[in-house]
């Protein structure tokens, strides 16, 4: 996509269901004995391939009536050919999920190599792991991972060595089912977390969350089907916040929500940006002069999201001064930034833990720490997107920039986005695709 900079984004757009929750629930539909209704779905690639993939598994999928639900209804749920497992998988990590609802329904699942954002290790081996404490068999074959349950698969204590969202999913949709009680300690508690907990509970799920991460989920013999409406994006609406704070514009977010984005609000308003919140959603705003250099940390819930990071640094590439960022989540995350340099930002990728406390990273040679000098003007460039958010960061920068950027990979951010190309023509952003045709 060309995209042709200098232009500040104004209007409205509306972020839809949080992609870290949508094919999560999807997925939940299958340990029900009947139909669940889900609303506020995103057209986004990721809801398309878990769609797939209970379709493959029997499970009939169908719209709803209003825009943006779907009827799941696992009545006849069945084994699929391991090929088109495969060939629907290929670009996703969600199918490792299925593996829990699959030994319930059936006794055996098949999970193919998983793909996903090349950000940093998110190792699977810990999934497989949990699966064999609840009593789960895997054998290793060249095409995958081959799982059987030859009885029912019972509870069990299970401390994660790290708050995993992941990891914590996958208990979850496990343990629902399983015989007796699981505990699971240092869980991650999410937004998207406690609202697939409030999925399951509408099941007919026994989970209680203490304030320690302890997680307890007493298993039941049955399940049944949940009406539910996903919580909004909250990713999603705080890319388009920095995204108006970059480009010096006003956009308003219709759907997003204080309560899930406080972190993220607080520190949007350290660094100068403006916000006002309605019962409809929030209007984030550049309000003139310079931009507040910051130090920044990530970290799980409730600290600042490791997936709002890549975005706002863009934003402090104009902020006066020298900001700190400290990734602690993904160690490579911060590997988009090399783009950013090459559009005329200055930032200094460091191996140490900088301005916050050491963390899993500090002693481990990766490149996780930013110090980030600004204001500096940005410049059009040829950009390869590396990952989701990533990829719409450097969406940001071009749409920052002077001059005209290249933008390769576009198809990337439909994982995560929706109707994101749609979106930026209502903000008033000037884009194309080859061949000249305005998008």
């Amino acid at each position: 996509m060309l995209v042709h900079g200098g232009t500040p984004l104004e209007g409205e757009i509306r972020v839809r269901g949080a992609k870290n929750l949508v094919p999560k629930a999807m997925v939940a539909a299958l340990l029900g004995s009947g139909p669940s209704r889900l609303r506020n779905v995103p057209d986004i690639r990721d809801v398309r391939v878990v769609r797939g993939l209970l379709q493959l598994h029997g499970v009939t999928v169908r719209p709803g009536e209003e825009p943006g639900e779907l009827i799941l209804d696992p009545s006849h749920v069945e084994s699929a050919n391991v090929a088109d497992i495969d060939a629907h998988a290929g670009s996703s990590r969600i199918p490792i999920l299925f593996c829990g609802p699959l030994l319930h329904r059936l006794g055996h699942a098949f999970i193919p190599g998983l793909g996903g954002c090349d950000i940093g290790g998110r190792p699977i081996d810990f999934h497989f792991e949990v699966l064999r404490q609840f009593g789960a068999t895997i054998e290793k074959r060249a095409d995958g991972q081959y799982l059987e349950a030859p009885q029912r698969l019972r509870g069990t204590k299970i401390r994660l060595p790290y708050p995993s969202v992941g990891s914590t999913e996958q208990v979850l949709l496990t343990a629902v089912l399983a015989e007796g009680v699981t505990e699971l300690s240092n869980a991650a508690v999410e937004p998207e977390i406690e609202d697939l907990i409030c999925v399951l509970q509408k099941m007919g799920a026994i989970i209680s969350m203490d304030t320690d991460r302890t997680i307890r989920i007493t298993g039941v013999d049955k399940l049944g089907g949940y009406n539910h409406r996903a919580l909004p994006d909250r990713l999603e609406a705080a890319s388009w916040a920095s995204a108006a704070l970059a480009t010096e514009g006003n956009i308003y977010v219709r759907g997003a929500q204080q309560r899930s984005m406080m972190t993220f609000l607080n520190t949007f308003r350290k660094v100068g940006g403006a916000f006002e919140i309605d019962d409809k959603g929030i209007r984030f705003w550049h309000p003139g002069g310079p931009l507040n250099a910051i130090a920044l940390e990530t970290d799980v819930h409730p600290g600042f999201q490791t997936d709002w990071q890549q975005p706002l640094v863009v934003a402090l590439t104009q902020a006066a001064g020298l900001s700190i960022v400290h990734e602690t989540v993904y160690e490579s995350r911060l590997g988009f930034t090399s783009a950013l340099n090459q559009m005329g930002a200055h930032i200094q990728l460091y191996r140490e833990c900088l301005g916050g406390s050491d963390c899993r990273f500090g002693q481990r040679n990766f490149l996780h720490s930013a110090v980030v000098s600004g204001p500096t003007k940005l410049q059009g460039a040829d950009l390869v997107i590396p990952d989701l958010r990533g990829g719409f960061s450097y969406l940001i920068a071009a749409l920052a920039a002077q001059g005209t950027s290249r933008v390769h990979g576009i198809d990337l951010i439909n994982r995560g986005y929706e109707n994101f190309m749609e979106k930026l023509v209502e903000l008033g952003a000037k884009v194309e695709l080859p061949g000249g045709s305005v998008v």
